[in-house]
Formats: structure tokens, sequence, C-alpha cells
């Protein structure tokens, strides 16, 4: 370990392998809470196109890929609520919309061409920047913001979003604020895993914590630790055994998503209780109380 550390581009890897373990599961717990685990890689298509346009003018990638994903988190919501267009299709038009615009400014961009971007795809750890560590560190800050904010709030949102209206909350701002936080966390997490693996790090952590636990505060918690082992353990696993850094990291996270199922089903086998389901209706919606769930309160 002392030896990953001699070299100053895996030491800036590793402070955003830490950044991104720690913020992507947090918002990944409300994106499958609220059955939305493909909008992180709707938005990452469309952070491409942000990535190209800052190569095209000579400004930071990381910094427009930011705001394209949070140009394009907004979009989709407006397009999910003001047509008939379902959220499965709006996604779809983030994907094809993103990687066609990104591959498009990529070939105008003069010296450059679609191989540019492998290192957005899959991530790159060797062209991590300081002021890509800046740019990474100030958005990881708003995120957790956010959720210290609005945490409450969004998780009723993704329990239920007609007890969200009862209870009087602001639901296409939070929708909206949802969106637009999963916008910014992509961002972070693409300069380590690459946009097309960046969901499954949002993702698959909270996968695997759900089988150990029924609270969604805990949940999340364990979904941060898997996060931040699986970031750290798989840069450093890449860095010895000269692997791509991405993938390691999700490949090691699908592992303990595979031993999380074998010891859940196990500690569900000697309790003699069933599994519970992912999604089930909300409680009674008190107003002045938060809903009780299958993944119990929040």
């Amino acid at each position: 370990m002392t030896e990953l550390l001699d070299y100053e581009f895996m030491r800036r890897a590793l402070l955003a392998a830490v950044l991104v373990g720690l913020v992507t599961p947090v918002i990944g717990t409300y994106l499958v809470q609220r059955r939305l685990a493909l909008l992180g890689d709707g938005i990452g298509h469309v952070a491409l196109t942000g990535v190209a346009l800052g190569l095209l003018t000579s400004t930071s990638p990381v910094l427009t890929a930011a705001v394209v994903a949070t140009l394009g988190a907004v979009l989709i919501e407006l397009v999910r609520v003001r047509t008939r267009t379902s959220g499965d299709v709006a996604l779809a038009l983030l994907f094809y919309g993103g990687i066609a615009g990104g591959v498009l400014l990529i070939g105008l961009t003069p010296g450059a061409s679609s191989a540019t971007l492998v290192s957005y795809l899959f991530g790159s750890v060797s062209t991590v920047e300081e002021s890509d560590l800046w740019v990474v560190g100030v958005l990881a800050a708003g995120v957790a913001a956010v959720v210290a904010v609005f945490g409450r709030e969004l998780f009723v949102l993704c329990q239920d979003e007609e007890v969200a209206r009862a209870h009087g909350l602001p639901v296409r701002f939070l929708s909206v604020l949802l969106a637009v936080t999963a916008a910014l966390t992509v961002v972070i997490a693409m300069r380590v895993v690459g946009v097309l693996m960046v969901s499954a790090l949002m993702i698959v952590p909270v996968a695997a914590a759900q089988q150990l636990t029924k609270s969604f505060r805990v949940t999340m918690l364990l979904a941060v630790v898997i996060g931040l082992l699986s970031s750290v353990g798989g840069l450093t696993t890449s860095f010895y055994a000269e692997l791509s850094p991405g993938a390691t990291i999700v490949v090691l996270a699908l592992a303990v998503f595979c031993v999380s199922v074998a010891v859940g089903g196990a500690m569900r086998r000697l309790s003699g209780r069933r599994p519970p389901a992912t999604h089930q209706p909300v409680g009674d919606g008190v107003a002045g109380t938060m809903p009780q769930t299958d993944r119990g309160r929040v």
C-alpha cells in the first residue's frame, strides 16, 4: 500500500475513489427505492456530450459534463411530466442523444477522435488532474448538502409520490432535485469508473446492502461502506494486477453482492423469516410522520 502512495497520480486517484465510494451509494439508495436504477446510465451518456463539449472549447471536461448532465437531468423530468412519454422512453432518449452528441462534438474537435472519449467511457485514474479533484470535491460537497437538507423529503418521495404530495411536499421540485443530484454524482464518478459503469457503483452496493438490512438508513450506511471498500479495494487491486480500474471496482462490488445474497439467505433461513419484498405500499401516511415501508423508517 505504501508503494502505491509513492505515485502522485495514484494519490489523486485514491482521493477520487474515496469520494466516489462515499457519494454514489447515497444517491443510489434513493434511485433504487424510486425504481430509477437506470437513470445513472442515461445521465452518463449525456455527460459524454459535456465531456466532448469541454474538449471542443478547451475548458474543463468535468465541469462542462456537470453542466450538460444537470441540464439533461432537468430535461428528462420535464419530458416525463409534461408529455405523454413514459420514464423508460425518456431514459432511452437520453441514451441515444447523449452518445450521439458526444461522438458528433468530438468529431468537430481538432486533433481529437472517438478514442479520446475512451478514458471517460471506462475511467482512467492516471489522467485525474488536481483541477479535476477540486471540481469533484465541490460536487461531492454539494451532493452531501442536498442529502443533509432534503434527505427525509426525498425518502418520502421515493417511497410513494402520492403520499409525498399528500404531505404537502413539493413533488416536482424534489423530483428534479433528485435527478440533478444523480447527474452530479455521475460526473463525480466518471473519472474513476467511467460513465458506462458509474451506474453499477450507484446501484450494486445498495442491492448488496438490501440483502442484509431492513431499515432505509442502515441500508444506505452499509451501501456506503460497500461502495467505499469496492472503490479503494478495486483501485488498489488494479494497480498491482495491472487491470482496468473501473472494471475491477465494479467486479469487486458484484462479488460483494454475491456474498451478501448468500449471507442474507442463510440469515433468513436461520431466523425462519421470508425475504422482504423490494417494494411494498407505504404506511398510512399520517401528516407529521414519515411513512412506514418495507425498508423501515428513514
